[in-house]
């Protein structure tokens, strides 16, 4: 009996050394730069173009190795690559600026000579035999170049291109290649935006992909740019983008045109990708900047199969899981005038939006800090701080024991006064858990917590967010997972 629980309990210790291993991985991968590809049905509808101004201010960070121009239900029979050259000529007049800020900012050629297409087709009309374009081809070079890493492909208008280079991967290597190939292929799209979308994720079940299905008013990506009552909707008013991004701030912030439909609605297929201590790729559902999203096959009804997307498409029933909404419960973290400067409101929101919009205020002034780059020296222009923690990112406790969390260490590279939230995010653990916070005050850089009690080996996600008081007041992260043991 005694060498059974010897065994056990060398069991447990191993499989939670195994778990905080794996948990240190994923969180110290989504540091590194992602490597992406971008598809867009540009001149469709500004916001792509409002996208691209964004995404190029992230090019220090986010390796952009192609700009495809496609079509979509949108614009079905052109592509215009020109616009995508129109608005990186304007980064490029802005490029030495932004290196005062960060040298790793490539020069506008290099991504001008990455800028291609796709045919001037609609949909499934641009895939099979013969329907290759520079735009597919490219996607299989980057695949097989000698890069580890994935390849994220962020489709901001329809993914035929992206199903053409699919289709000619699988008519043209071997099984054990395709596998491979797809392997490291990840992709988000904003919906679905010609009848390609369903097709790849039916023919290729494998797949890692990002999308919620149906009619847009149900997904996660609308959080970008509607309002919502019970929250302040400043930083995406229309005042808040001539003043902090169109005027004022060079060429670049000069392409940023007017709101048509909605601001940026292609922007969450890349704001999940920029490493800010909480974004972490590879595990959508553990939330982040672009929102969260669980793996599940959604239900006919809940998609409304037999119906269409904006545009015309039909809706086709899911043959497989993907990447999809999922709903976060959560009260914004208020300021007050008197006492302790900041505390959760009053009221609490609950859906899938939430998971994006939480986070709205924080990127919308990371971009506006950014456009300052284009224009403004290091001293006049305010930069994020960098979060430190006290302890490993991950780490092991037992059920009712106390652990403390951390952010001795950490630094603001202008010398501003910093603030400091510590969140838990229940939906993000392994099971939905809520540690209580009312041992003391979030907003100090150091708190005390209690495990809860646990039956089986359990994880829980912390959130520390440190903002600076500059202008704008920028935030970052560091995600601490902690694995609750049963007590034995």
């Amino acid at each position: 009996m005694r060498s059974h629980s010897i065994n056990y309990y060398r069991f447990c210790f191993c499989f939670t050394l195994s778990v905080l291993w794996l948990l240190a991985q994923q969180l110290h991968a989504a540091e590194q730069h992602q490597r992406m590809v971008v598809l867009t049905d540009i001149e469709a509808d500004p916001d792509d173009t409002q996208s691209l101004v964004r995404l190029l201010l992230y090019a220090n960070c986010i390796d952009i190795e192609a700009i495809v121009a496609t079509t979509s239900v949108h614009q079905k029979n052109r592509v215009v690559p020109e616009s995508i050259r129109r608005v990186i000529k304007a980064y490029g007049k802005v490029h030495a600026n932004l290196q005062k800020h960060d040298p790793g900012y490539p020069a506008a050629q290099v991504l001008l000579d990455r800028i291609t297409q796709g045919l001037s087709e609609y949909g499934m009309k641009g895939v099979g035999e013969g329907r290759d374009s520079p735009g597919s081809d490219r996607i299989i070079e980057l695949l097989e170049r000698a890069d580890e890493r994935p390849l994220w492909v962020s489709v901001w208008g329809g993914p035929n291109a992206l199903a053409q280079s699919l289709y000619k991967i699988r008519e043209t290597r071997s099984a054990e290649e395709t596998k491979r190939l797809i392997n490291k292929l990840r992709v988000y799209t904003i919906s679905d935006q010609d009848d390609s979308a369903i097709w790849i994720r039916t023919e290729f079940p494998k797949l890692f992909y990002i999308v919620s299905p149906g009619r847009y008013g149900r997904s996660t990506w609308t959080a970008i740019n509607n309002e919502f009552e019970g929250i302040d909707n400043m930083t995406i008013s229309n005042d808040w983008l001539a003043k902090n991004i169109q005027q004022g701030h060079g060429p670049l912030g000069a392409e940023y045109p007017d709101v048509a439909w909605g601001m940026e609605g292609d922007t969450p297929a890349f704001l999940g990708l920029i490493p800010n201590g909480l974004n972490v790729p590879d595990r959508p559902d553990w939330g982040g900047w672009g929102g969260r999203y669980e793996l599940y096959q959604p239900k006919d009804s809940d998609i409304e199969v037999g119906g269409s997307v904006e545009g015309g498409i039909p809706i086709e029933a899911e043959s497989r899981p993907i990447w999809t909404n999922a709903v976060d419960t959560y009260a914004p973290r208020i300021a007050q005038m008197y006492g302790r400067s900041v505390r959760p409101a009053d009221q609490t929101f609950s859906n899938n939006k939430v998971t994006l919009w939480r986070w709205r205020d924080h990127f919308q002034n990371d971009f506006a800090a950014r456009m300052d780059w284009c224009l403004s020296t290091y001293s006049e222009a305010n930069h994020p701080p960098v979060p430190a923690l006290a302890h490993p990112e991950a780490f092991a406790v037992k059920s009712g024991e106390g652990f403390r969390l951390d952010a001795q260490g950490t630094i603001d590279p202008d010398g501003d006064n910093l603030s400091y939230t510590w969140m838990q995010y229940p939906e993000a653990g392994s099971a939905p858990l809520e540690v209580d916070i009312g041992i003391g005050p979030e907003n100090v850089y150091q708190v005390y917590r209690v495990a809860p009690n646990v039956t089986e080996t359990e994880t829980l996600h912390f959130i520390l967010k440190v903002t600076d008081k500059g202008s704008p007041p920028l935030s970052r992260y560091k995600r601490v997972i902690v694995t609750v043991e049963p007590a034995l």
